[in-house]
């Protein structure tokens, strides 16, 4: 999935030597988590709405520098690290970096998510199927095999949770007949946590997904 075309350079970016007068404005008119500072064209770094209480109209941003936050991405960046970025640090705008270090523009969460929630994995019609095997034993390529091989196709699969190097499988199956994959993936020892079809599909994965979940309530 491609996301650079959800670039947004339409968001302010602040110099360094600006006062903070237009950073409060920009922060009670909008509901960004974040906005980026530069230093002669230079990315530095971004201020925080949560950190608004302290900043006062007539001081510079110079003075907040050093506790300016510095996560970005850039457009090289995959759509499931960008997804990861917002998660970790409980941001709803994550700036885009060029090579030379130059604020291109942002990309804005629900943007992203509502990227993510278009492509197949969710709008085709199928199966929902979540399985655990230890972590040096489970592999992707296992996995579509034993859902090829009962005549079905995979529409996607990612990694939802990781404990006690155990990890947790969730896939999206265009067959919604699910018992003869279930009773496979068994065979090859996979624990079998959930499985159910499209009609439910939706709510089970929001519900199993800690990560869907914090990316939709950041």
């Amino acid at each position: 999935m491609q996301i650079q075309d959800q670039i947004l350079t339409t968001l302010p970016v602040f110099e360094v030597s600006d006062t903070l007068k237009e950073v409060i404005k920009f922060f009670e008119e909008t509901t960004f988590s974040h906005i980026g500072v530069v230093e002669d064209g230079t990315y530095l770094g971004l201020l925080a709405e949560n950190d608004l209480g302290c900043f006062e109209p007539d001081k510079k941003i110079e003075e907040f520098r050093f506790s300016l936050e510095t996560f970005h991405v850039t457009k090289e960046t995959s759509w499931l690290d960008v997804l990861e970025n917002f998660a970790r640090n409980e941001a709803n705008v994550t700036p885009v970096l060029s090579g030379e270090n130059t604020l291109m523009g942002y990309y804005y969460l629900n943007d992203v998510v509502g990227s993510f929630i278009g492509t197949p994995f969710f709008t085709e019609p199928g199966g929902i199927l979540v399985v655990a095997k230890g972590i040096k034993d489970y592999s992707f390529s296992e996995i579509s095999q034993i859902v090829e091989s009962n005549n079905a196709k995979l529409l996607g699969a990612f990694v939802t949770g990781n404990q006690n190097d155990v990890i947790e499988i969730t896939m999206k199956i265009n067959n919604g007949n699910l018992n003869e994959i279930t009773q496979t993936f068994r065979r090859y020892n996979y624990t079998i946590l959930f499985g159910n079809n499209d009609d439910q599909f939706m709510e089970d994965l929001k519900q199993r997904s800690d990560y869907l979940d914090k990316y939709l309530n950041v």
